[in-house]
């Protein structure tokens, strides 16, 4: 497959693009991408550091907040913005240093009004956890509070990629490119990405590939920060990608559906910092 060119889509991927696109219209009529691209533009407070926090010592716990999952409905019972900025301080005060907030509304039953509720309640970097395919998401991020923003690089050729991507930075955010496989990454690379998630969820399914990081790995570069994303339930899952060069892992329902998420989160923090678990180099 040319480096350069997006692999084709399967249809349900196309409904998610399609309703993701649909929805920034929606919000677009309201507000319009020269007023959200010039609010986004004049705000004063400067985005949080995400790299510095994706940088600490041993493996970065991110906590992925979110009230439902595609194919099972709702998870927990966070049922207003407050409850979900109340989580998110709590995790915060267990040692959790990096956050991803879930706004897509089709999906997961997030919001806008989330991300600015954790942003409030938090002082750690957030991530906002959404398909981005459109500037005008980018502008709306950074004005919600968002300090990272993801691309997934299968729904995008190499131009709108790089374009995305220099928009994010443009806006003091920092750029996670998620990928699902090695060409993938080979693209994510020859973009400029200094930060690279790797999933273990399929985007058109509930199917999880846990050796998807081990797999795709080898070979990157030192310099990229690498998360690995989905299939941590437990300290051992963690440190079993910590062992394949994590930085970091984004943990979700094995937090947030627990009923005592400060106590897993606590626990999954106390893992990543453990002399045991492996650190980055240099």
């Amino acid at each position: 497959m040319n480096a350069h060119i997006a692999a084709p889509r399967s249809l349900a991927v196309d409904r998610i693009v399609a309703g993701v696109l649909e929805d920034v219209a929606a919000r677009e009529a309201k507000v319009s991408f020269q007023d959200i691209k010039a609010r986004s533009r004049s705000l004063s407070e400067p985005p949080r550091d995400a790299k510095k926090a994706l940088l600490g010592p041993g493996c970065t716990v991110i906590t992925e907040l979110k009230r439902a999952v595609p194919y099972r409905g709702e998870i927990t019972n966070l049922d207003s913005p407050d409850k979900m900025g109340q989580l998110a301080y709590e995790l915060e005060s267990v040692g959790v240093r990096l956050m991803a907030v879930q706004t897509d509304k089709r999906r997961f039953h997030g919001s806008v009004e989330d991300m600015c509720a954790v942003h409030s309640a938090t002082t750690v970097p957030l991530i906002c956890r959404d398909i981005i395919v459109d500037p005008y998401q980018i502008h709306e991020a950074r004005c919600w509070g968002a300090d990272m923003v993801p691309l997934q690089v299968e729904l995008m050729d190499q131009a709108r990629l790089v374009s995305l991507l220099d928009r994010i930075e443009s806006l003091g955010m920092t750029a996670l490119l998620e990928v699902r496989s090695s060409a993938e990454a080979d693209r994510a690379l020859e973009a400029g990405a200094s930060v690279i998630g790797i999933s273990a969820w399929s985007l058109e399914s509930d199917a999880m590939y846990r050796e998807a990081f081990a797999n795709i790995v080898p070979g990157m570069p030192e310099s990229v920060i690498k998360i690995a994303i989905g299939g941590i339930e437990t300290g051992r899952n963690l440190l079993d990608y910590a062992s394949h060069g994590a930085d970091a892992v984004l943990v979700g329902e094995s937090i947030v559906a627990a009923n005592d998420p400060a106590g897993i989160a606590r626990s999954l923090v106390a893992w990543g910092q453990h002399p045991s678990c492996p650190s980055r180099k240099g």
